[in-house]
């Protein structure tokens, strides 16, 4: 049982620093004086890799914390 969730702990850690690792900046910088960022219409919210690599990233973090979690209390 520990093997398993030693696993899932390590698939989970991994995941989660690629996915935090290929996010992209959220700071707009000196952007915001030029008016140089993309318009929010343009955007298309549902299967951007913005929206992707966040959903992966709330999930990873949540299989890390439970397997986290279970591993201290076996």
């Amino acid at each position: 049982m520990a093997t398993f969730f030693t696993a899932v702990f390590l698939i989970s850690s991994i995941s989660l620093i690629i996915s935090v690792l290929l996010q992209d900046d959220k700071s707009e910088g000196l952007g915001v004086l030029t008016g140089d960022k993309d318009s929010f219409f343009g955007n298309a919210k549902s299967r951007s890799k913005d929206y992707i690599l966040n959903r992966i990233t709330t999930i990873s973090a949540i299989v890390f914390m439970i397997s986290a979690l279970v591993l201290v209390a076996i």
